[in-house]
């Protein structure tokens, strides 16, 4: 069988462990890598993640990525809420690439595009036809801790009454300042993060709520709202992260939960914990994921670690290139995939 044809979109901190992936596995062959950095323009991919030449240029052109023959683009950039945009900016992008005869596997979100209105589905689905292609969303969390993990579980249950899922998260080596920094607020003033932060609470908000409708509409609930709300710590003593340096008085920490409401009372809770160095900063659980599922049995689950955090997400779109491949044209999400779920059912108290 001929190795799938794969492009590697983005090759910052996440990215650039796909491309890794993606050079060293026989089972692919990289047919072209788009970079934003324009001094990574002209680079070999290989030398570009630490590995020998391998032939293939980088390239900042997107109409040179669009028209490549290729079977799956890994679209791996900084969500559009970086730069001040929405989720429609990638779904512009998402569609183009659908458009042009490649499936697609973003980490920007799109775990369950049903999320956005009918509108956003048919914009995808309509690409997805043009293209004879497949559009699928993931990553570590959503992705996997957050909805395929749970839903497993639930396999075990007769009866559910809530669904909850904490990640804490130790940003203390992530190399990227674009993310601590600039996206998430680390190291900023109380004041400054509060203006920073916006467009991360706005993405953040619209991640969550595609992980936890995902899960509930496995599960055959009807969710009335999704709240959210989130807090932030401030550092009382100086110390250096990957990232940049933290000053006391600015943020070194933040938590966010997202809680699916049935009848005012929350059926499914997500919690994330996301710390500049959890050695610095003790408030707040470890790092970790826990998973508590109430109901009968009640079942109780803790990853007290995840090393290389990003290099697991990575893998994880990487692992599901030929499932998507394989599939039908369309959205399919990790409920459509053969990626191992479990369904349980809701039995609401």
């Amino acid at each position: 069988m001929a190795p799938l044809r794969v492009v590697q979109w983005a090759t910052g901190a996440l990215g650039g462990y796909a491309l890794r992936s993606v050079i060293t596995r026989p089972e692919f062959e990289l047919a072209g890598v788009l970079v934003y950095d324009p001094d990574k323009a002209g680079v070999d991919a290989g030398s570009l993640v630490g590995l020998d030449p391998i032939g293939v240029t980088c390239t900042d052109d997107v109409e040179r990525v669009l028209a490549l023959d290729a079977d799956c683009v890994l679209h791996m950039p900084l969500p559009a809420a970086y730069f001040g945009g929405n989720h429609t900016t990638d779904v512009e992008t998402i569609c183009a690439l659908l458009a042009s005869g490649k499936n697609v596997i973003t980490t920007t979100g799109f775990v369950y595009p049903a999320a956005y209105g009918q509108g956003v589905v048919n914009r995808i689905e309509a690409a997805c036809a043009a293209g004879g292609t497949t559009l699928h969303g993931t990553g570590i969390n959503p992705g996997f801790m957050s909805d395929l993990l749970p839903l497993t579980l639930t396999g075990l249950s007769s009866r559910l009454d809530h669904i909850y899922v904490r990640e804490s998260s130790d940003y203390r080596g992530h190399p990227s300042r674009q993310i601590v920094t600039d996206l998430m607020g680390f190291t900023r003033s109380a004041k400054d993060y509060a203006l920073a932060v916006r467009p991360f609470r706005a993405f953040q908000r619209a991640l969550f709520a595609e992980s936890v409708q995902l899960v509930c509409t496995a599960l055959d609930v009807r969710l009335d709202e999704i709240e959210e709300s989130d807090q932030f710590e401030l550092a009382t003593e100086e110390f250096e992260i990957a990232a940049g340096t933290v000053l006391p008085g600015t943020v070194c920490a933040s938590r966010w939960t997202f809680s699916g409401l049935v009848r005012g009372r929350p059926f499914m809770t997500v919690e994330c914990v996301y710390k500049a160095d959890a050695t610095k900063v003790s408030r707040w659980p470890d790092p970790g994921f826990a998973i508590h599922i109430e109901g009968r049995p009640t079942i109780a689950l803790t990853i007290e670690e995840v090393s290389y955090g990003l290099a697991g997400a990575a893998a994880h779109a990487v692992n599901s290139i030929p499932a998507v491949c394989a599939a039908a044209p369309g959205i399919r999400t990790l409920l459509d995939l053969p990626l191992r779920t479990g369904r349980g059912t809701a039995r609401l108290a």
